[in-house]
């Protein structure tokens, strides 16, 4: 069953001292040099005995976050996305750890790395902690569609999870149908609300995933090159890296849009944070993905969001409403400056609906208050 963690929620975790949720031993497994697993440990730390085992190193915010005598680092060099077995072969050492800590509840990150070596600890070792685990995305929609055997660890390790989250609806439909009993849903959302927004310059856009096969960045090239033509104030910013970033300065140069398209690289949070709030219209067309945390910031910076067809997107935007689905035919990209013309007169109205969507059903902190009650439920 799954169940959505939004409505009717505290807008904040709660300052409590004992945490709310009487200290009960839980350990966060998963690359703690990722951003994500940090952001996760920020949500948990102040509510739980936190531990957390990493299958490479630390970020330094975990250092005010775990004491070190609370954490366990496999050193591996791990790839992005999970998916490396190399780290099974470290499985005895982080057995042993995980049975002397033993914890109540132990919540994977990334099913087929992390997912796997968590059920591997807990039969091998025989520890006593129920399972969470948190699928991110690829390890759904990607991983168990390259063959069987993929499948079939997948499934392993969502039949053996007490409790499994998500963030879209699409992605829980799914789990249950590899097998997660039950699936909590919500938004790996935003941790604070931006200003809400004001008026911006109308034909200014902000694109910001990775510069890699998987998010098409061509094809935001593609789009902006027919706004541009069609509207030749448009001006594009080009965030992040990637392998495609070379590729792209030069094609962008060969239609003419070098003084259209600047490419910033990655940045910071508070100068990303500035363009979000700068840009009228945010692009993100990936050829799969779930609800991403970054089309959520845009929509919490008034930005109207152009997204590429797929289901988890269309939780978030009403095509030609708050926002436009682009789907895949050529037609599409020719009708682009057509259909976006009607939206602009409401953009600043739309912005602000779009704020206020974010603040009522895409915070990460109400979502872990209900995770964690739930949780408690289940021990």
């Amino acid at each position: 069953m799954a169940r959505r963690l939004i409505r009717d929620l505290p807008e904040a975790l709660p300052e409590t001292d004992p945490p709310a949720y009487g200290r009960w031993r839980h350990v966060l497994i998963g690359d703690a040099e990722s951003p994500h697993l940090l952001k996760w440990a920020r949500a948990l730390a102040p509510q739980v005995d936190l531990w957390v085992a990493s299958s490479r190193g630390f970020a330094p915010g975990f250092d005010a976050l775990v004491p070190e005598r609370c954490r366990f680092a496999l050193g591996e060099d791990t790839r992005h996305g999970g998916g490396n077995v190399g780290v099974l072969r470290r499985l005895p050492e982080l057995g042993r750890w995980l049975q002397r800590v033993d914890a109540d509840w132990l919540h994977p990150h990334y099913l087929t790395s992390h997912g796997t070596l968590t059920v591997a600890a807990k039969k091998g070792w025989k520890l006593r902690g129920h399972i969470c685990a948190s699928a991110w995305g690829s390890d759904i929609l990607v991983t168990p569609q390259r063959g069987p055997h993929y499948r079939w660890i997948t499934s392993q390790v969502l039949r053996a999870s007490t409790l499994t989250t998500s963030d879209s609806e699409h992605m829980a439909a799914q789990m249950r149908q590899l097998g997660a009993a039950e699936v909590q849903v919500f938004p790996f959302g935003l941790e604070r609300m931006p200003p809400v927004p004001v008026r911006k310059a109308p034909w200014t856009f902000f694109a910001n995933r990775g510069l890699e096969p998987i998010y098409r960045p061509e094809r935001v090239i593609a789009a902006f090159a027919t706004l541009a033509s069609a509207f030749p104030e448009a001006r594009l910013t080009v965030a992040n890296d990637g392998s495609l970033r070379g590729a792209l300065e030069a094609r962008v140069a060969e239609l003419g849009l070098s003084r259209h398209v600047e490419f910033v690289g990655r940045l910071d949070a508070v100068t990303q944070q500035r363009h979000y709030e700068q840009a009228q219209w945010y692009l993100s067309l990936p050829s799969s993905d779930s609800v991403a945390v970054s089309v959520l910031e845009a929509m919490a910076s008034g930005c109207i969001p152009i997204l590429s067809d797929l289901p988890a997107n269309h939780e978030l935007v009403r095509s030609g409403h708050n926002g436009l689905i682009l789907t895949d035919t050529p037609i599409e990209l020719m009708n682009l400056p057509m259909q976006l013309a009607p939206l602009l007169p409401q953009a600043l109205e739309i912005g602000r609906d779009n704020h206020e969507w974010v603040r009522l059903h895409g915070q990460f902190a109400p979502a872990v208050v209900g995770l964690l009650d739930r949780m408690a439920e289940l021990m």
